[in-house]
């Protein structure tokens, strides 16, 4: 197998990757055939894959303009994957030109891409971090020299949570982060759900099941599950929703099916 030129030397580009995964299902190009043929092998289960990421991306857009709108200008987010067009810097910066933005990935792949994208982006930077240790984040260089944790900070948990299974406490990773948070500070968050996808809950389980089998496992949790991460934060309206339902530019009648899987919301920390 070929290694790009763009993949970071000691990858095993053998083995799946989620960030990878989400980067096909994008329309991206930083893949590898054993994501494209790990990503084909969920969409057998579950045709609507590329749906629901477009509908989370759409999400994160809105929830950043939100941010911005409401003064926040600093930015933590864990999970972010590969930047594609239209990320949270991008957003943000366009919105407002003095934000600070900070993306954490544990996907040496994301990093190296994102520090590629951000070269010369005095205001932005990457962490090579896991959600599942959440003080290495909050004590990194970069957050502490780009962020000031002493004012609002948006923290995006944008598809990450459901890849950290229950025995790795994702609600107390999530707590330790939200509590180094200042108060006014925004909580911006999706999760993975069988309530909303437009299949019997057995076949979107195959696709659950090919998450599993690459050693990746995807935990489906329910809405009053999702909703115990906002512990400590009151919901924004229209509350905890389907990706569409929250603020949408446009009708939401119009959305595809799939994109209503799963769940969103902003919260706000007192």
């Amino acid at each position: 197998m070929e290694r790009p030129a763009w993949a970071p030397p000691g990858i095993d580009i053998s083995v799946p990757s989620v960030s990878r995964m989400y980067d096909f299902y994008l329309g991206g190009s930083h893949n590898f055939e054993v994501d494209r043929d790990a990503a084909r092998k969920a969409m057998e289960f579950m045709p609507g894959l590329p749906k629901i990421m477009q509908a989370n991306r759409a999400f994160m857009r809105r929830a950043v303009r939100h941010a911005v709108d409401n003064g926040i200008s600093q930015f933590l987010d864990i999970g972010s994957g590969i930047p594609t067009f239209g990320n949270v810097h991008e957003v943000a910066q366009t919105a407002s030109p003095d934000a600070r933005v900070v993306y954490v990935d544990h996907d040496p792949v994301a990093v190296a891409h994102s520090r590629a994208v951000l070269e010369g982006n005095a205001g932005a930077a990457v962490v090579a971090a896991d959600l599942r240790k959440p003080r290495e984040i909050l004590r990194s260089p970069e957050v502490t020299g780009l962020l000031d944790l002493e004012r609002p900070v948006a923290l995006l948990l944008v598809a990450v949570l459901h890849f950290i299974e229950d025995e790795d406490e994702p609600q107390r990773a999530a707590a330790e982060l939200v509590d180094a948070l200042a108060p006014g500070s925004l909580v911006i968050l999706t999760h993975a759900s069988y309530e909303g996808i437009p299949l019997p809950e057995d076949q979107a389980g195959g696709a659950v099941g090919v998450y599993r089998n690459i050693r990746n496992p995807l935990v489906m949790r329910s809405r009053e599950e999702i909703a115990r991460f906002f512990d400590g934060c009151e919901l924004v309206e229209p509350g905890l929703v389907s990706m569409p339902g929250w603020r949408p530019d446009s009708p939401a009648e119009e959305e595809d099916p799939y994109a209503f899987s799963g769940f969103a919301g902003v919260g706000r920390k007192a």
